[in-house]
């Protein structure tokens, strides 16, 4: 029987509420009107070009994009991003920052709020300008702990990135490594939304649930 691929999928957080979990690799809360993304990396690309590797152009107004797309999509009232908005201090390069000055411009009288990551530490916060608040982990939110890191001690059931979870499909020639939720009993990390991230790979194990992404849409793992 083939997967159940779907367009979206809601996962019970543990108090019953579901956290609606998109292809796009954010997660959306709608009772808080709230929108998750985390490991944007902004910048990332323009950091190895500076450092002369031929990397692509074109990440970071792809990662806009994306974003346009699901504040189009849903009633978002908040965004939050999960830690490293920004890849390094390398990449605050001057056409980056205007290309993220101008999609905060088309989303003056969005609330944004960006939990501090371990990239955003070397980074720097974000040009005052963006009016983008910063914060440190955890962040208590609509009865949640938002972080960076899953490990972070909270009272409340976290919601975290850092990892970039993938997991691998298939065996050997065959095989392919897809972005993942990974929901555990204690902590749900969504995957990186950045364009240019990287992954680490991880299992399917008791107690633990992997929603995959691929080509706009989502599959619980069995």
């Amino acid at each position: 029987m083939p997967p159940a691929w779907t367009p979206h999928l809601d996962h019970p957080l543990p108090d019953g509420r579901p956290l609606t979990l998109l292809p796009e690799r954010a997660a959306w809360l709608a009772d808080a009107g709230l929108l998750l993304v985390a490991d944007v990396h902004i910048g990332k690309a323009a950091s190895f070009r500076r450092l002369g590797v031929p990397v692509p152009a074109g990440t970071t107004e792809a990662n806009l994009a994306r974003l346009d797309a699901l504040l189009a999509r849903w009633p978002v009232r908040r965004l939050v991003v999960l830690g490293d908005l920004l890849h390094a201090a390398s990449g605050r390069a001057p056409a980056t920052l205007a290309a993220l000055a101008g999609w905060r411009s088309r989303h003056a009288g969005l609330a944004i709020t960006l939990v501090r990551g371990n990239h955003d530490d070397h980074a720097g916060d974000p040009p005052p300008e963006l009016a983008i608040e910063v914060v440190d982990e955890p962040l208590a939110c609509a009865g949640l702990a938002l972080c960076h890191d899953p490990a972070t001690a909270a009272p409340a059931y976290v919601i975290a990135g850092h990892v970039h979870p993938v997991v691998r499909i298939g065996r050997g020639l065959d095989s392919v490594r897809l972005p993942c939720f990974q929901a555990g009993p204690r902590a749900l990390v969504l995957p990186a939304f950045g364009e240019f991230t990287g992954g680490h790979v991880v299992h399917r194990t008791a107690g633990v649930t992997l929603v995959a992404v691929a080509d706009g849409r989502v599959w619980r793992l069995p």
